[in-house]
């Protein structure tokens, strides 16, 4: 019995996916992907985020507004957000977070957006979805200042940033998701971090329809294409690729506790990252 992978970040809203989205998903099955979270980032648009996870007890969603798109946006209170969160697909807070290096939205308005959505996730009991970019000593000083006003649980999704901000969203018992970004060749910086990071705190993630994995690299990213991302960390972990997909599935599950874990499958995708089609 093979444990299904979770692919915790996902856009598959996105219209990219329009032509293909149920052969898509049915390539996802296929390779093991036995859960999938799309993700939203404008709250204007969760209507249609949520509205895909109808129906298929393989997806769930997420609810928020992305730093790129804090200034188009209007401001969501905490409420809005937990109101929101209220539906049975809804299974996180996000993404939220900071991102420095575009700088699409002014940097005052990102944290006090950030800062919104973290008291949404501690006061409805779901996982915050972070995102982070050039912004790792605000993150950190936020992530500690509001963490000590009250707990909560979070995921610094699609993680590519420095050992300072890994060490210290693991010192607060937060999970690391890694995506594709870990088999790149310029990415030996990020591999040296992940092998020293704690195997229980670990997550995989596509961010589909962004950055595919090697060596599905140059096309649109998509669930299917995880189990290259999956193997690589294995092999930084020194571990068979089923063990990893059992013990990151478990860590998904222990985190988003709102979702509920799929049969176990014997299906051998999800241990060979040739079952991608």
């Amino acid at each position: 019995m093979t444990p299904t992978l979770v692919d915790s970040h996902c856009h598959l809203e996105f219209d990219s996916f329009d032509e293909d989205r149920a052969a898509m998903l049915a390539r996802a099955a296929a390779a093991g992907i036995g859960t999938m979270v799309t993700i939203c980032t404008r709250f204007s648009r969760f209507h249609e985020v949520v509205a895909l996870t109808e129906g298929n007890p393989a997806l769930y969603c997420s609810v928020g507004i992305h730093p790129h798109h804090v200034a188009e946006e209007a401001m969501a209170t905490a409420g809005a957000l937990i109101e929101a969160a209220g539906g049975a697909r809804v299974v996180g807070i996000g993404e939220t977070g900071l991102d420095y290096h575009y700088d699409n939205s002014p940097r005052d308005a990102q944290v006090e957006s950030f800062r919104t959505h973290i008291r949404a996730a501690r006061e409805s009991g779901l996982p915050l979805i972070i995102h982070a970019r050039s912004a790792d000593q605000d993150m950190i000083e936020i992530l500690r200042t509001e963490f000590a006003e009250g707990p909560f649980g979070a995921v610094m999704h699609c993680f590519s940033s420095g050992r300072s901000l890994a060490e210290a969203a693991v010192e607060l018992g937060f999970y690391i998701s890694l995506s594709g970004i870990v088999t790149f060749a310029s990415a030996e910086d990020l591999r040296e971090i992940v092998r020293d990071l704690p195997i229980d705190r670990l997550l995989v993630e596509t961010d589909a329809p962004y950055l595919a994995p090697v060596p599905e690299r140059g096309k649109r990213n998509e669930p299917a294409f995880m189990v290259h991302t999956a193997a690589r960390v294995a092999e930084l972990h020194d571990l068979p690729v089923d063990e990893f997909a059992r013990i990151s599935t478990e860590n998904f599950f222990r985190l988003f506790t709102k979702a509920q874990s799929p049969p176990k499958t014997s299906s051998p995708a999800a241990a060979s990252p040739g079952a991608a089609p």
